[in-house]
């Protein structure tokens, strides 16, 4: 079965379970406007509602807390007010997983007058989640959920209420394959996924794009996220000589596979490398001492790329939460708190003090996004959701201590010099 068709069904039976399957709501005339599929009516002085999911809580709590932060510091910027209505941000916690997801969408979907969702940042809670609001007819932006199928030209319908202002795996991958290819020179690979529609479609896709490049795949494992002990899967890539171990995979297992692998005999000469969901004060505290020198692919986050404003970003953000950035996805966080605000911008309509948001006008705007300058780039959307690109590098850890945690020093960018 593929990824993309993995998705479809997913979502689908989420739907089924909650007994979704159906037409969208049906118009609505509020005030001075009809919607296709409803209208946010929200008095003078009420709030405009906008819901968030992310990981915010276990192991991973910094992909989800960075972007959240990421959001904040674009809402304060802006004076927490829009339209003359103060900003209310309702946040939920996605945990990284399907589960989580369903019942983070599920809680969103039934909060009064909530005008749009930013989030998730895992595809595993995009999955069930973005078909749950947009059932509701509730639009959502997600910020760090990189599954090649989320925004597939033949994704399910399930997801026409979807867009990310993060890249997509389809090209991470390729990148990361070509980096090992051409510049590690490397001709065998060997991958560990954990089952997640984030870690399964960049190891497939990577490995993919290293065979067209004439390496050979000599080992596609899967590991599940409570796994303990990975010497049995790590012996049996060791007998294959990888010239690169390449798990794409979350903090709590990637940790376990970094600090066995040197124990594992045949893995002397193999290079481990991990993906974004690494960059993270909690994997520097889950692998101790063998994180010092683990390198890992991940958007280039650095000043050179970024939009000229970061550097008073990562000011604000500093001063509004005691600490510098916490892992790689605050920009598209807040580069998609931009998108869903200019967005309203467009589409509300205000009549005596009252502000009326037509659904699928929103939704429609959202996916007409052009040239939006944001902090991680050009947010420019298509016809399937897809609103950013990728900027690709290589980091690396200098430290084990989690409190030396500072992008661009610990860990500090080895690729592209």
């Amino acid at each position: 079965m593929t990824k993309q068709l993995c998705l479809s069904v997913s979502a689908l039976a989420v739907a089924l379970s909650f007994g979704l399957v159906g037409v969208l709501q049906a118009q609505e005339t509020k005030g001075p406007v009809t919607d296709e599929i409803g209208v946010v009516e929200i008095p003078e002085g009420a709030p405009i509602v906008i819901g968030g999911y992310w990981t915010l809580s276990g192991p991973d709590t910094a992909l989800g807390l960075d972007q959240r932060r990421g959001v904040e510091v674009y809402f304060n910027q802006i004076g927490n007010e829009l339209l003359g209505h103060p900003i209310q941000l309702v946040a939920e916690d996605g945990t990284c997983n399907a589960e989580g997801g369903q019942t983070a969408a599920t809680r969103l979907a039934s909060t009064t007058n909530i005008v749009a969702v930013l989030g998730p940042d895992c595809s595993s809670s995009a999955v069930p989640g973005a078909p749950i609001l947009w059932r509701a007819g509730i639009v959502s932006v997600a910020t760090s959920t990189t599954a090649p199928g989320l925004t597939a030209p033949d994704r399910s319908s399930e997801f026409d209420g979807f867009l990310r202002t993060v890249y997509s795996d389809a090209d991470a991958g390729l990148h990361d394959a070509e980096y090992f290819y051409n510049e590690l020179e490397c001709r065998t690979l060997a991958t560990i996924h954990d089952g997640s529609p984030y870690a399964a479609g960049l190891a497939v896709t990577a490995a993919n794009r290293f065979r067209e490049l004439g390496g050979e795949v000599v080992a596609e494992e899967a590991v599940t996220p409570t796994d303990v002990d990975m010497r049995p899967v790590l012996t049996g890539i060791a007998a294959k000589a990888p010239c690169v171990l390449y798990f794409p995979i979350f903090v709590a297992t990637a940790a376990q596979i970094t600090r066995q692998a040197p124990d594992i005999p045949g893995l002397e000469n193999t290079k481990i490398m991990g993906g974004s969901a690494l960059m993270a004060p909690g994997f520097l505290e889950a692998a101790g001492d063998a994180a010092v020198g683990f390198e890992f692919t991940n958007p280039d986050t650095s000043t050179e790329v970024m939009s000229e404003r970061y550097p008073e970003f990562v000011e604000d953000y500093t001063e509004m939460f005691g600490e510098p950035p916490i892992q790689a996805f605050h920009a598209n966080g807040y580069d998609g708190a931009q998108m869903l605000v200019e967005g309203i911008k467009k589409v509300a309509v205000q009549e005596g003090g009252t502000t009326y948001i037509g659904r699928k006008a929103l939704r429609d705007a959202l996916f007409a996004t052009k040239g939006l300058e944001g902090l991680s780039g050009t947010i420019e959307c298509n016809e399937h959701g897809q609103c950013a690109g990728f900027n690709f590098a290589v980091y690396r850890f200098t430290n084990a201590d989690p409190e030396t945690f500072d992008i661009g020093t610990n860990p500090e960018k080895i690729f592209p010099e």
